[in-house]
């Protein structure tokens, strides 16, 4: 029986032209030797399977080459090079600093380096994995590879630079190697299979590209295990079955169920992954990178981060004409949280699902909370028209104009707060809190409010779907729906319920004060002392947003004051407890300033 040599072996580059992906490095080392300048050392870094050992072979190879081409390439016909190709040549040291890390073999290693090359112009040693080297060995050879005799050059190999002592870095040149792309592995592949008579798909081809997470040689060990279990035709679906790789189409298809808010389907698709023996962590990381590979391709400047096939570019591309960036931003966002947590889960199957139906539910209209449509009316003058129209999803109507004038916010407070009726278009009408449009609900209020599954309505049809996410309507943000201070508070403690656990000082202070209404719907709340105020302002923002879409009026300006009444104010710093004291006794500033004493911040 013939031995069977692998792809990594068989087709390793012999010249610095067949080096894949690391052009910038082979031209470097090239133009060192056309201009006679080698280092005494080099150290080459970087990920498995990139090319560090085949360089500093063929590096080694090429400086003892007794006919160098004009190209600056080994002649591979010399006494040298044929010696080298049989693994018999005397100048050629390679050694593993994994077996080879003791003082003692670096002594032997330094003993060798005094016997000039018997033959060829230089003796080249390469130590593979050097920062496996003892930090006694590493200082043994300090010297010698600092100043080694003109014929010794050295090329050092690590996976993991950050281990190898400063002053070994100092005295090498340092070549950074990089992970070679999907395309490049994909078309070395597509040589390989062409040499070995294999017929594949482009697909294929670059699943395992993929697969190999930028190593050259991973990549040729999955082609080999790929023949193997496939013979001479590798096809796209073979790759899919013998890699454990979910299909592309997949996630398309529940991109596009969550386009549409289709939870039932959505958890059917779930359901047949699972069915096909996938875990549910290994569906969330493909649709983590499938969510990527969308994003980039909204804009033409990143379009060119997407490493796919070419045969599936397009497809993305169109898919990722339905989707705003904010979409994609905030399903990614649940869809990383759910990886994060996914394992700590007591019932995975049920937190994935949940995962997708938040999903679904970005794209999905919501009605009010019950306990707000009970809440004291406005006149129906200032409330949006709204219509059964797929048109109302996209751009909700103006006010309805009438002869009478708006009436002014103060005053429809003050009387609803005294119990008179609020004039409307029919002189006394009873109000009714409006329900909001659907784009003036955030993606933010979404999330807070899926907790009610009664509040789903069925799903927005596909043809309405690029209304839906469109731009923000500009006349949204002109409405100012007057609210009721009933409905101002509920709002309020909404907000402040949200933060009992990130913030327990804040969710107190928000619960037991009340803001103050003012005109031109200007909101004004007062706290007892400076750091509680610095705390809200962080989150005024949120806040303001979250007032806005909850009563429908994007007129609302939110201030916050700290209370002049400090003498009533509860001391909060250090400060404020320590002036508090001096204040009941001034001797307490006498025994300060005699010991040189200061207040922390």
């Amino acid at each position: 029986m013939e031995n069977f040599i692998v792809s990594a072996r068989k087709y390793r580059p012999q010249t610095f032209d067949t080096v894949v992906g690391q052009k910038s490095i082979t031209n470097t080392l090239k133009n060192a030797i056309k201009n006679n300048q080698l280092a005494q050392a080099f150290l080459f870094c970087g990920p498995r399977g990139v090319g560090k050992t085949t360089c500093a072979r063929i590096l080694a190879k090429t400086i003892n080459c007794e006919n160098i081409s004009q190209n600056i390439e080994a002649c591979d016909k010399c006494s040298s090079c044929v010696s080298f190709n049989e693994n018999a040549s005397f100048n050629i040291y390679e050694l593993d600093g994994a077996s080879n890390n003791s003082v003692d073999d670096i002594r032997t290693l330094v003993d060798q380096v005094r016997i000039p090359p018997q033959m060829g112009n230089y003796k080249v040693y390469i130590i593979d994995e050097v920062h496996m080297l003892s930090a006694s060995a590493f200082n043994a050879f300090l010297k010698t590879l600092e100043e080694p005799p003109s014929y010794a050059k050295f090329i050092l190999a690590t996976t993991e630079k950050h281990k190898i002592l400063p002053t070994i870095l100092s005295r090498c040149q340092i070549f950074d190697f990089k992970r070679i792309t999907v395309d490049d592995i994909a078309g070395h592949l597509l040589d390989v299979a062409g040499k070995e008579h294999i017929t594949v798909e482009d697909n294929a081809l670059h699943i395992v590209a993929q697969k190999a997470d930028g190593a050259m040689r991973d990549a040729l060990s999955i082609f080999d295990q790929l023949v193997s279990f496939a013979g001479n035709t590798l096809t796209y679906n073979t790759v899919l079955e013998n890699l454990n790789v979910l299909d592309y189409e997949y996630f398309f298809k529940i991109t596009d169920q969550i386009l549409l808010g289709d939870i039932p389907g959505s958890l059917l698709t779930i359901n047949d992954i699972i069915d096909k023996g996938f875990e549910g962590q290994h569906f969330l990381i493909g649709f983590g990178e499938h969510l990527r590979n969308l994003l980039v391709c909204k804009d033409a400047s990143t379009a060119r981060l997407l490493e796919t096939a070419p045969s599936i570019r397009s497809h993305y591309v169109e898919q990722a004409k339905l989707c705003q960036v904010s979409f994609l931003i905030n399903v990614l966002d649940i869809n990383n949280r759910c990886d994060l947590n996914y394992k700590t889960s007591n019932n995975k199957r049920l937190h994935l699902e949940l995962a997708v139906m938040q999903m679904c539910a970005l794209v999905l209209q919501f009605e009010q909370p019950a306990g707000i449509s009970k809440m004291p009316a406005i006149p129906p003058t200032a409330i949006p028209a709204q219509t059964s129209t797929a048109s109302t999803l996209t751009k909700p109507a103006p006010p309805v104009q009438t002869a009478a004038p708006s009436p002014d916010p103060v005053v429809v407070l003050q009387q609803t707060v005294s119990g008179m009726p609020t004039p409307g278009a029919d002189g006394v009408q009873a109000a009714q809190v409006p329900k909001k449009p659907v784009e003036a609900v955030k993606m933010r209020d979404i999330r807070n409010d899926f907790t009610s599954a009664t509040s789903i309505k069925k799903p927005v049809p596909k043809t309405d779907l690029n209304a839906l996410q469109s731009e923000e309507n500009q006349e949204l943000y002109e409405t100012a729906t007057p609210f009721t201070p009933e409905a101002l508070v509920m709002a309020w403690d909404e907000f402040a319920d949200t933060l009992k656990t990130a913030s327990p000082h804040l969710f107190s202070t928000l619960k037991s004060s009340r803001p103050v209404l003012n005109a031109g719907w200007i909101i004004e709340f007062t706290l007892g002392n400076k750091v509680l105020e610095d705390e809200l302002n962080l989150r005024k923002t949120d806040l303001m947003e979250f007032l806005r879409a909850r009563l429908n009026n994007y007129k609302i300006q939110f201030n916050t004051r700290v209370s002049e009444n400090l003498k009533n104010a509860r001391p909060y710093t250090d400060r404020e407890k320590y002036d508090l004291m001096a204040e009941k006794n001034p001797a307490l500033n006498t025994l300060k300033d005699e010991l040189g004493l200061e207040i922390e911040y």
